[in-house]
This record gives C-alpha cells, sequence and structure tokens, in this order.
C-alpha cells in the first residue's frame, strides 16, 4: 500500500504526476473545488468581519463531489502522510486549504504539505516532492476576499435588477464592468459622425523599375496635418478637407516636374517578442487561431496536465497556463539556446540569452508560458495531439523559440521629391536578414497590419537629382472611421491594458456577459443587446464608483497587497462594504423609480391610436402602448444606424436591431411596415425568449410570425402554392423554418398539416402501412424515419433506396458516402452484411406526398 497520498484537481494531471513519483505514492483528483460558499443565501456574515460559511459543494448531474470527498478522506486516513499539489495559484491555494480542512485526519494528526511546480516534467516534480512546503495563507486569503467581493455584489445587486427588468439577470464586480466597455464602445459608433477628407498620391517611374507611389508630405511650410482626423487616418501625409482644395492642388502638381531631393536608407532591427503571458497567448490564439478565449484556455488546460505520447506515457507538454510573467527559468534558456544553434545556425544565435522585463504589477512566481522540452518540436508531437491541441502547441513552441533569437534586419528608405512648393515622400523596406522571423510573427490588429504593408514596398534604385516621370497624381476620398467594435482579442487587451481582472478571469467574463444576453458575437465582434445595454445603464445610474474601470483595477492592485501579505482582507472588505452599503439603499429607490417610469416618445400605436410609452423590460427597453392594460401593444425600439462609411469594415456595422428596426418598425423611420401575409395587419419587430422576429400586430387573432436570424436575416414571407390542404382545404404555402424550407398549410397554427419529403420507399417493419420519410433532428441533422412515427420508431441515418437486396432480398437498400469509398450501398438488414458500389447518379428528384405532422 502507497505510504503517500498526493490530491491534484484532474485525472489528467494526477496521471501524469503519477509516473513521476514511483509506488510510494497514492495520486487522486479532487475534481476542482470541493468547498465553497452556499449556492443558496449570502454565506458571509457581514457583521462579524465578513466570515464565510463554506460548505461542500453539493452533488450534480455531472459530478458526484459527495463520492469524491469520501473517497479522498478514505485514502487520507490510511496514509502516512498528504500531499497538496493543486495548481500554483490563489484558485490553487484555496482548493488546498479546503482539502486540509476535510480531508487531512486530525485525530490523529497527520502531517500535510503543499507542493507547486510550475511545470509537469520529472525534474520538476521530484524537486517539488523534495522540499514541500505549507499553504500560503496570504494566496488564501485573496481569494477569500476576491470570492467574497463578488458574492457581496452579486446577491445584493443582482436582486435588485430582477426586480426592476425581470427574468433571470445577474450582476459581477468585473463583468459588469466589461460589459459597460462594450456598451459605451457601442454608443461611440452610434454617436460618430463621419469626416470627409483627401490625401494626394503620385504615380512616379525612375530610371529604373518598378514604378512607385509617393504620397503628398508638405505643401509650402504646411507638413504633415492630423488636427480632426483623429480616428481611423494614416499620419504620414497632408490630409485636405474638401474635394475643390485636393483638385487645385492636382492641377497644380500635374504641371511641375517631379525630382528626387534627398534619398535616404537606414538598418532597421525588428527584435522579436517576449514568450507568451496568458493575456496574450489569449490575444494571438484569438487573431491568428480564431480560437474564443475559453477554449484557448481549455486546451492549454489539456498541454499542462499532460498528453499521452505512446512510449513516454502522459507528458506535460507546456509550463503553467495563467502567469503574468516574462521570466524563463536558466534551464530552458540553456535548453533553447543549444537547439537554435544546432537547427538555425550561429548567426541566429544572440551572443547571451534574451531576458525580458515583466510589467510592473506582474505576479513573478511562474514563469512564462513555454514549451516543458523545446527538443518536443511541433512536428514530433502532432500524432499524438489533435489538430486544435497542435495549433496552439504550435504557437507557444515558435513564439519561445523565436523569443531567443536574433532580430531581424531591414533596409528601410525614405525618397522625398520636389514638385514645385510641394513635397511627395515614398517609404519601402527591404529584409536583409529574417533572425526570429524565420520561425514566428506576431498578429497584429487591422490598422497595424497596414501600415506594415505600406511600408514593405518595394521600391526602385534613385539618385538624388534624378528627374522622375510623372504617371499619374490624382486624390483619394477617404472618411473617417468609429473605433471598431471589441473582439475576444481587443477586449482582452483592453481588460489588461486598465488592469480589470485578471487573465485567468477573462474566459469566465466573456461567457458571463454572452450566456446573460448582455451581448451578442457577430462576426467575431461583441454587439450589445437591449437587455445588456439596460442592464448596463441601470447599474451605471446607481453603482457609478463601483461598475468603472478605475475603481475595480484598484480593488485588483488590493486583492494583489492581500497576496503580497501587505493588507489585511476583512480591512479591504469593510472599506468596501461602507461605500457600497450606501448605493445600494440608493439604488432599491432609483430602479423602482425606473421601473415604474414610462417615458413618453412620438410612437403612435398602431392598433388603437395611442401614444407610445418606454418601458423596462425582461429584453430591455421596449415600446409599449400607454392604454396598457386595455392595449397590450408592444414594439422593439429602433436602434440608430451609426453614419460612418467604413463602419462595417471597422465592425461599426449597424447592428441586427437597427437593421430588423429600419425594415419593420413604421413609427421609427416614417416608413411603411410590412404587411401580414395572413391577415393584412402591420408586422412589428418584437423579442421573446429565443431573440427578436417580427410578429403580426393582429395577435391573438393572428399568430403570424418571421424569425430574424442572429446577422439580421429575416426569413422569407411565406409563399402562396397552387396546392391545396387535404385536410382543411385551404392553400398550402412554403415556410421558412429553423431546420430549413417546408411546406405547410397556411392557416397554421389552427391546421398543423405539414407536406413531407418521402424517399419513396415503404417502411419494411411488419403490419406497418407508412412511408419512409426525411426528418431532421433538433439539431439540424437530416436522417430518415416512419411516417407512422410515433407508432413505428423505424430510423435510418442513411437514405434509403427502392432497391431489393440482391443477398437477402430486403426491400430496400441503404445509401452512404464515405471519403474513403464513394457513395455505396448497404443492406437495410445488419445480419445480411451486403455492400456494393452504388450506380452512377442520374435526375431523379425525390417525390413529395403528403402526410400528418409527426413530432421531430
Amino acid at each position: 500500500m502507497a505510504k503517500n497520498l498526493v490530491i491534484v484537481e484532474s485525472p489528467a494531471k494526477a496521471k501524469t504526476i503519477g509516473k513521476y513519483l514511483g509506488k510510494d505514492f497514492r495520486v487522486m483528483a479532487s475534481l476542482g473545488h470541493i468547498k465553497d460558499l452556499p449556492s443558496k443565501g449570502l454565506g458571509v456574515d457581514i457583521e462579524h468581519d465578513f466570515e464565510p460559511t463554506y460548505e461542500v459543494i453539493p452533488d450534480t448531474k455531472k459530478r458526484n463531489n459527495k463520492k469524491t470527498v469520501a473517497e479522498l478522506k478514505k485514502a487520507a486516513k490510511e496514509a502516512d502522510a498528504i500531499y497538496l499539489a493543486a495548481d500554483p495559484d490563489r484558485e490553487g491555494e484555496a482548493i488546498c486549504q479546503h482539502l486540509a480542512e476535510e480531508i487531512v485526519p486530525k485525530r490523529p494528526k497527520k502531517p500535510s504539505f503543499r507542493v507547486m511546480f510550475n511545470e509537469i516534467t520529472k525534474r520538476a516534480v521530484q524537486d517539488a516532492f523534495r522540499e514541500p512546503k505549507q499553504i500560503d495563507s496570504n494566496l488564501v486569503d485573496a481569494q477569500q476576499a476576491r470570492r467574497v467581493l463578488d458574492r457581496l455584489v452579486g446577491y445584493k445587486v443582482s436582486p435588485l435588477l430582477c426586480r426592476t427588468v425581470g427574468g433571470k439577470l445577474s450582476a459581477g464586480r468585473v463583468q459588469s464592468v466589461a460589459l459597460r466597455m462594450v456598451v459605451e464602445r457601442e454608443r461611440e459608433i452610434e454617436a460618430f459622425v463621419k469626416t470627409e477628407y483627401w490625401t494626394i498620391g503620385a504615380n512616379l517611374a525612375a530610371k529604373l523599375p518598378p514604378a512607385f507611389d509617393a504620397r503628398l508630405f508638405k505643401v509650402g511650410e504646411q507638413t504633415v496635418k492630423t488636427s480632426g482626423f483623429d480616428q481611423g487616418v494614416k499620419k504620414n501625409e497632408i490630409l485636405i478637407g474638401t474635394k475643390d482644395a485636393a483638385d487645385e492642388i492636382v492641377r497644380e502638381a500635374e504641371k511641375q516636374t517631379f525630382t528626387v531631393s534627398d534619398v535616404s536608407t537606414k538598418e532597421r532591427k525588428r527584435n522579436p517578442v517576449p514568450p507568451f503571458i496568458t493575456s496574450k497567448l489569449q490575444q494571438e490564439a484569438s487573431r491568428k487561431l480564431g480560437f474564443a478565449v475559453k477554449k484557448t484556455m481549455m486546451l492549454a488546460q489539456k498541454l499542462y496536465e499532460g498528453v499521452e505520447m505512446g512510449a513516454e506515457g502522459a507528458v506535460g507538454l507546456i509550463t503553467y497556463m495563467r502567469t503574468d510573467s516574462t521570466r524563463v527559468s536558466e534551464t530552458a534558456l540553456g535548453e533553447v539556446r543549444d537547439f537554435i544553434g544546432v537547427q538555425y545556425g550561429a548567426n541566429y544565435l544572440p551572443e547571451k540569452a534574451v531576458h525580458y522585463r515583466s510589467k510592473k504589477d506582474a505576479q513573478d512566481a511562474h514563469e512564462a508560458i513555454r514549451p516543458t522540452d523545446v527538443a518536443h518540436t511541433p512536428e514530433s508531437v502532432a500524432k499524438f495531439l489533435n489538430p486544435e491541441q497542435l495549433k496552439l502547441y504550435r504557437l507557444i513552441w515558435q513564439r519561445f523559440v523565436a523569443s531567443q533569437m536574433t532580430a531581424a534586419i531591414f533596409d528601410q528608405t525614405t525618397i522625398d521629391i520636389e514638385a514645385g512648393r510641394f513635397l511627395f515622400r515614398a517609404t519601402g523596406s527591404v529584409q536583409k536578414f529574417d533572425g526570429f522571423l524565420r520561425v514566428y510573427e506576431e498578429g497584429r490588429d487591422e490598422k497595424a497590419q497596414d501600415d506594415d504593408d505600406e511600408a514593405a514596398r518595394s521600391l526602385p534604385a534613385v539618385e538624388k537629382g534624378e528627374q522622375l516621370k510623372l504617371n499619374s497624381v490624382a486624390p483619394e476620398q477617404h472618411f473617417t472611421e468609429p473605433p471598431p467594435r471589441y473582439t475576444e482579442a481587443t477586449l482582452v487587451k483592453a481588460l489588461e491594458e486598465k488592469g480589470i481582472g485578471r487573465p485567468s478571469t477573462y474566459a469566465a467574463i466573456m461567457t458571463t456577459i454572452i450566456d446573460r444576453e448582455y451581448v451578442e458575437k457577430h462576426e467575431g465582434r461583441f454587439h450589445p443587446t437591449a437587455l445588456g445595454t439596460t442592464v448596463n445603464d441601470l447599474l451605471v445610474a446607481s453603482f457609478n464608483d463601483l461598475f468603472n474601470e478605475t475603481y475595480t483595477a484598484r480593488m485588483e492592485e488590493e486583492l494583489d497587497e492581500i497576496e503580497e501579505g501587505k493588507r489585511k482582507w476583512t480591512t479591504a472588505l469593510k472599506e468596501f462594504y461602507e461605500k457600497f452599503a450606501k448605493d445600494l439603499k440608493t439604488a432599491e429607490s432609483e430602479m423602482r423609480a425606473a421601473k415604474q417610469q414610462a417615458i413618453p416618445t412620438d410612437e403612435i400605436c398602431e392598433n388603437c391610436g395611442a401614444g407610445m410609452v418606454i418601458k423596462f423590460g425582461r429584453f430591455g427597453q421596449f415600446l409599449s402602448c400607454s392604454n396598457y392594460p386595455e392595449c397590450r401593444t408592444t414594439r422593439e425600439i429602433a436602434k440608430p444606424a451609426t453614419a460612418s462609411a467604413g463602419d462595417a469594415a471597422s465592425g461599426g456595422a449597424t447592428s441586427v436591431s437597427a437593421n430588423a428596426a429600419n425594415a419593420t418598425d413604421d413609427g421609427a423611420n416614417g416608413e411603411e411596415a410590412e404587411a401580414c401575409e395572413l391577415c393584412g395587419k402591420p408586422m412589428a419587430l418584437k423579442r421573446g425568449r429565443f431573440g427578436q422576429f417580427l410578429g403580426c400586430t393582429g395577435y391573438p387573432e393572428c399568430r403570424n410570425i418571421r424569425k430574424i436570424s442572429k446577422s439580421g436575416v429575416v426569413a422569407a414571407a411565406p409563399i402562396p402554392l397552387d396546392e391545396k390542404c387535404p385536410v382543411d382545404g385551404a392553400n398550402l404555402v412554403r415556410r421558412q423554418g429553423r431546420f430549413g424550407e417546408f411546406i405547410s398549410c397556411s392557416n397554421y397554427p389552427t391546421c398543423k398539416y405539414i407536406k413531407r419529403e418521402t424517399t419513396g420507399v415503404a417502411c419494411s417493419r411488419p403490419g406497418c402501412k407508412g412511408e419512409i420519410v426525411v426528418k431532421k433532428s433538433k439539431r439540424g441533422k437530416m436522417f430518415y424515419g416512419c411516417s407512422e412515427y410515433p407508432k413505428c420508431d423505424a430510423v435510418y441515418w442513411d437514405k434509403p433506396i427502392a432497391e431489393p437486396c440482391p443477398n437477402c432480398g430486403a426491400p430496400f437498400l441503404l445509401e452512404k458516402t464515405t471519403k474513403k469509398e464513394g457513395t455505396v450501398r448497404l443492406c437495410a438488414n445488419e445480419e445480411c452484411g451486403y455492400r456494393g458500389e452504388a450506380p452512377p447518379p442520374t435526375d431523379v428528384t425525390s417525390r413529395i406526398s403528403g402526410s400528418q405532422p409527426a413530432a421531430s
């Protein structure tokens, strides 16, 4: 029996560590936290120094926590010593503290130790066990302070939102600040007014090719002008306010002689970037791989905990992935320098190792994120990783290796050209030595990429005094652009720069605001929903001091001070709660008043002619008839469109709400509302639990609706067909549903007849008179089932073909397409085993026949 018990968080980590410790150690997993604040009730005694009450986490469908705790207790009783080896951060320290409280026997008291390692390698694990430590109470206090803070904010503010707006809403100390950033960026875009400006470009030819472009850089003594054009413009050319002024410059420039006045070439070095910290990994994986922050952290966790690598067994491929330090151990630096020298040559190896400076408030306990063994190249581990794991590992490996390579060297050339009182300038660069770029180049945001592309243009060799041929000179029209909406990468960058939250929490922040339907992602960018905007406005109005960037960043600094032992966690909470309690009292009355408030508008109710007012609801603000409850007409509030021409490209395109409202809201836009194709009454934009939709204003007499996709596309109106419903004789119509196009009775939902697509194959079940029809699952996947469902549950994933089996005589075959074999036909009778090639395809269309709808 093993003498020592080791407890980690996950089975994968347990397996990897177990092989390094030998038979005297038994490694078990706690599956994360075993204790937390109670799921019901505050769980914090505010009057007694914010004393928290923890309880063993109740069982769920996915996790039998009580069983796990019982097994760990039993193992601890049988062991001579207990080693707590959770991750080396605040959360890991809290897990160890709770394990010590619940698992470690008190009578007789057994020795328990805390072991930490930055990487799961044989050397790191064995070194940690040679020098075990005790639990760091400062780290535990910092985690506890954060947990209690979040509980106080969540349990005190969330009920106010629910009572005011309705539904299951939540507020969070950090998530609400992130939401505020998204909402405020949206308002910047909506308020943005585009400004026209012009630039002048000349295409010139020298004695030697190629022809090249130069930009107007100076007019007389006037140099580069950017005043008033701060958003989305380049800083290396004259900006002209009107087309007339630009045309006048062009006419004058066309008459001038273009002569090279100066040529300068400077050598420019481009240095490598440091190895990844958590936030930079999240940003780069989003830019280059399209990974969400949550996905990046899940993949990194797996690479850290260990991957099965054949004869080597489970191997932890990267160091700990939650870090804000760029520090690298001397051992790892030695290994990567040896690798670079052998693999790429001496030219790519600096004279000494490169040491990067971490940011001012970095927690330097961990190293940067790097491969645990640089010899594990992406190519050598590819067969053991799935495609997504490999992509992320390759990114981490390449960035680390490149960080210890020499700089790339460029010759940067600037050519100044005089043309009368005008000075034109052309810039370009040529790479002389690739250096670290041989391995890795950091991703860039859109505008930075455009600037890089322009700087990389190739220029001809010219001499001072050389006269150039003018091919063309022309004005170019531009418009200033609004700030782009946040992507996951840019929101992480903004949160980090403002000191809000920690990289380890960014995934949870973004998941929460999406899951709560406070924001939506369209083409990778965050758009606030009407609900999110309403929640934000209520929180900012009542808790502006709490839900702002400066205060939240200061709280993060205080948590760091608690971790460093410079501040008591209870003192920090007392200072916070004094102000918070006053804001709570004010908020209760303000939010109650906000709910009762009805804001008058110029909108007119299309049903009764009364005025429409703005009210709060569970999906945000909405328009409601002022005659409520006599008239229950409601509409979505039209969202103003941004005035920017370049908005779509920058992520500032008019949102789904605006598109839909502009198309359907007659009151908001002065346009005629679209008529209901069933009863002729106007259609209005509404919102339900599944998002926006067009609904007939004749509801409940007419229940016609048309869905609006997340991209803002309104489902096509039903198209009448020259065919009658066999149930009630009404016309059939072609509709667009959740899973595509279908044909149904025009009297839906009074008549629920749906015309099914059939395969023309009769069901082979004994006594069944049905036929096999095409169906779709809840996930939208096509399958084939009997029309007599639920009486007959015959179902097939492959298409039935009306051709008897040549082997057993079964009435039909199934047609299946695979990458290896192409299209094959196999017997529907599994016991038969017949498999043969399908004949070449012919233009045979499936028949359509009517049947009563089946549940699908």
